[in-house]
């Protein structure tokens, strides 16, 4: 589950693209259609990109997910709520502004259709407060409990309970202080110095990381679903100042959080989604 398109490319990414590749069905479901955004990339500050804003955001999406293998991509079409504060907020159609039920019961809907046994999804959004990614967050986490509820929303579908529930787990200070120190090694001007210096004053805490995914084989390909969000995403900004091949050598998991499991106890740590899970 995810707020805004790019984000499927920024957080578990090459996750979803090793998986899919070994059979696993992957589906996505994206909140909002990425209104709000800004051009960051000075190449696509084009006449009628800014004014297009949602149908581009939603076509770039489209060409990530066809690049990291996922089957099926859910729209639940709710408006971008942009940062805290901000007019945005207010729109009728935000995301925020979402009747809890209502959101709950429609990603209850799609697990229940898709019947997953593994779901990904927020965490607390520490240190990054974007209302979209904070109902991501809760909505996730009911929806997980719900939807294995013959009493919730009996009208939206055979209730199905999934296994496991992770937390994406992408930007740790841990995960930065390792590129940070291969790009300092190897004379790369780190981008990522100054967010280590401040990682406590502007309010990030560390997830527990309980389970590393090896994606060396999808580094690649993660990038690539990356710079598909042209709009978005700058080549030339940070989230590429360390090369491919460094973070292959350096750091090569992407990190979750294993927050529930339905059935059987929590055992950590684990190198596999599935680890416990009878998938058949």
């Amino acid at each position: 589950m995810h707020a805004h398109p790019d984000d499927e490319s920024s957080k578990g990414a090459g996750t979803m693209a090793r998986y899919s590749s070994e059979g696993a069905r992957v589906a996505l479901i994206c909140a909002t259609g990425g209104e709000e955004g800004e051009i960051l990339n000075p190449r696509m500050d084009q006449p009628g990109i800014l004014e297009r804003m949602p149908e581009v955001r939603e076509a770039e999406l489209k060409t990530a997910c066809d690049l990291l293998g996922v089957h099926e991509v859910y729209m639940l079409g709710y408006r971008d709520s942009g940062m805290p504060g901000t007019e945005s907020n207010k729109h009728p159609d935000a995301f925020c502004n979402v009747d809890p039920e209502e959101g709950i019961r429609r990603l209850v809907e799609i697990i229940r259709k898709e019947r997953p046994h593994v779901v990904l999804g927020y965490d607390e959004s520490r240190g990054y407060e974007h209302p979209d990614h904070v109902k991501v967050h809760e909505w996730g986490n009911a929806a997980f409990s719900a939807a294995g509820d013959p009493d919730r929303y009996p009208d939206a579908g055979e209730p199905w309970q999934p296994a496991k529930l992770y937390h994406f787990a992408s930007f740790t200070k841990k995960r930065f202080q390792v590129l940070n120190d291969a790009a300092t090694q190897r004379g790369i001007d780190s981008p990522y110095a100054g967010w280590l210096e401040k990682w406590d004053e502007m309010g990030f805490v560390e997830p527990e990381i309980t389970t590393q995914i090896d994606v060396t084989e999808f580094i690649e390909t993660r990038s690539k679903a990356l710079l598909a969000h042209a709009t978005q995403i700058d080549p030339d900004s940070f989230w590429f100042a360390v090369p491919d091949e460094i973070q292959r050598e350096v750091y090569p998991w992407e990190d979750f959080t294993l927050v529930a499991v339905a059935t059987g106890e929590r055992v950590v740590p684990e190198s596999d989604l599935f680890e416990g899970v009878d998938a058949q």
